[in-house]
């Protein structure tokens, strides 16, 4: 069941006021429509609500290989056979073929993030003997028991209601001995950025609306391990701040990281002027630091 009460960190008054929105929309029923709330993201990883997401790699590149990087320390690749799930623009991927990977399957929700991967594996010429593509649900992943040596997946549990499955299946699809590795959104992650869009963003539009990004603590991640009988469990928490310089480059981050996907619920003709006053207010609010607070773990299946 997805949580109710925002586990991110917020001021005061704007967790009371997301909180409150959460209750709404927990009694509506909105905040239980997990199919719905999975529909969003994809479709705004899509580019179905804004054309933010065109500029993922151009403005969340470096950020996305330093978490990339991280996950992989620790993790034999080479000669291994992969699964990437929730693979966007195919990021880490690359990483793991450059590695030696004997094959990787990149699996996303989104069909505009695959071409993007599928895109840049063909720029750096990986064929089908390497690489390959699937469009799959992240709790209900499409392969059999015990197929892949390794399954990895980086800054995406937080956008799953229902986190716990999608560990269960990574480690369902790997073989005994296989490893599981994660990345994910800690309690801090983003809190400047989120902070100001909330009270930015016309509450008329998100009154009982629960955002579906959602933020983990270490230790819930740890239970999400063990719960999936994973063994020799570890996990460490990394921290940092970004400068960008100015809070229109701050937003731009957070808009196409994110792809914009709560424009799902804003009216279509409003979306480029609510998304331009956005920006203006990071700008004129000198939001242009953003904290980056990322949970790495892994587990081994017995």
């Amino acid at each position: 069941m997805p949580p109710i009460f925002w586990t991110g960190r917020l001021s005061f008054p704007m967790k009371v006021l997301m909180n409150s929105s959460n209750m709404i929309a927990w009694i509506s029923g909105n905040a239980r429509d997990t199919k719905a709330m999975k529909k969003r993201v994809k479709l705004g990883y899509e580019g179905a609500f804004s054309d933010h997401v065109t500029k993922y790699d151009e403005v969340g590149l470096g950020h996305f290989t330093k978490v990339s990087l991280e996950l992989l320390k620790d993790i034999v690749i080479k000669d291994k056979e992969v699964l990437d799930v929730g693979c966007g623009t195919g990021i880490l991927s690359m990483i793991v073929l450059q590695n030696g990977a004997k094959k990787v399957i990149c699996g996303d929700a989104s069909e505009y993030m695959l071409g993007q991967c599928k895109a840049k594996a063909e720029k750096l010429g990986y064929g089908p003997d390497r690489i390959d593509f699937r469009q799959l649900d992240a709790e209900a992943l499409p392969y059999d028991d015990n197929s892949f040596d390794v399954a990895l997946s980086s800054m995406v549990l937080g956008f799953i209601p229902e986190p716990k499955k999608m560990i269960r299946e990574m480690a369902r699809v790997v073989r005994p001995g296989g490893i599981v590795a994660i990345s994910a959104q800690g309690t801090d992650f983003y809190k400047e950025a989120i902070d100001a869009f909330v009270r930015a963003v016309n509450k008329l539009y998100v009154l009982g609306y629960r955002m579906e990004f959602w933020p983990r603590k270490e230790i819930e991640i740890q239970k999400m391990f063990a719960q999936a009988n994973l063994a020799d469990i570890k996990t460490h928490r990394l921290t940092w701040q970004d400068d960008f310089g100015t809070g229109a480059k701050a937003w731009d981050f957070l808009a196409s990281s994110g792809a914009a996907w709560w424009y799902g619920k804003f009216p279509a003709d409003k979306v480029a002027a609510e998304a331009q006053k956005a920006r203006d207010f990071f700008e004129r609010k000198k939001v242009t630091r953003i904290t980056q607070d990322v949970i790495l773990a892994h587990g081994r299946k017995p």
